[in-house]
């Protein structure tokens, strides 16, 4: 019998957000990917509640047009599929906004090969000069995958 792993992943809070707010753009065909388990998305609990208490906001539950429970089915079927990671110690490369370190902590213990976000820059500050997942765009990561893919 023949076994397929599926490549690991990272979503920052801004990529899942993008992938609600647009139904053509890269963030919203990763977040596909995911839905047929091509990807697998790492999660941890600190950032289940980071997507929770960003998706859940009332401005921006009216600009995804989505409704609070319709965010909780969202997540409950990520977490469903998810690889779920307990965060046993605190690694911390102090970047300049402390919920990325949840980020970059659910990156390195879940072994991910990339941490996805549109906020690549914010990720090249700090102590963790060398890790080994590699921060992407929406867009280069999609790219990447079609190349590897399709």
């Amino acid at each position: 019998m023949r076994y397929h792993i599926r490549m690991i992943i990272t979503l920052e809070t801004n990529t899942l957000l993008a992938a609600l707010l647009s139904q053509t753009g890269a963030s919203h065909l990763i977040l596909r990917l995911i839905l047929e388990e091509k990807l697998k998305l790492a999660i941890s609990t600190p950032v289940l509640f980071e997507y929770e208490d960003v998706l859940k906001r009332k401005k921006i539950l009216k600009k995804i047009n989505l409704s609070t429970e319709q965010v909780e089915d969202i997540l409950d079927l990520l977490v469903l599929l998810a690889d779920k990671r307990s965060i046993y110690y605190r690694l911390r490369p102090n970047l300049l906004d402390e919920n990325d370190n949840l980020f970059v902590e659910c990156a390195f213990t879940s072994n991910s090969q990339y941490l996805i976000t549109s906020n690549t820059k914010d990720f090249h500050f700090g102590r963790l000069k060398s890790h080994p997942f590699k921060v992407i765009t929406p867009g280069d990561f999609y790219y990447l995958w079609r190349y590897d893919h399709e």
